[in-house]
């Protein structure tokens, strides 16, 4: 297969994840966005390294999922540290945090 198809899938993944962050305001659907784009970007990242014939932009991939898993796990706690003092669970509602 051609490295356009990989960059095209990439693409449409990535594309689709920018829409669901600038449309939605759900925490929850704003960090599966975010997660949809990070996996467009991996699949970049791989289909170049396939390219090329190394293996640096797999192991950059694997740092990206790192992150990524990260990023979900501090943000699923900020969630249900929202929900359970009861605040309002619209993005734009919270202005900011209070300890």
């Amino acid at each position: 297969m051609s490295i356009a198809w990989y960059l095209a899938v990439s693409a449409i993944v990535f594309t689709l994840g920018a829409v669901g962050v600038m449309t939605r305001r759900n925490p929850l659907v704003l960090l599966l966005c975010l997660e949809l784009m990070l996996n467009g970007a991996n699949l970049a990242l791989i289909a170049f390294s396939r390219m090329w014939g190394n293996g640096d932009g797999q192991i950059l991939a694997l740092i990206v999922m790192t992150v990524a898993a990260c990023e979900v796990c501090i943000g699923l706690g900020m969630i249900v540290a929202i929900y359970r003092r009861q605040l309002p669970i619209d993005v734009d509602e919270l202005r900011e945090l209070q300890g």
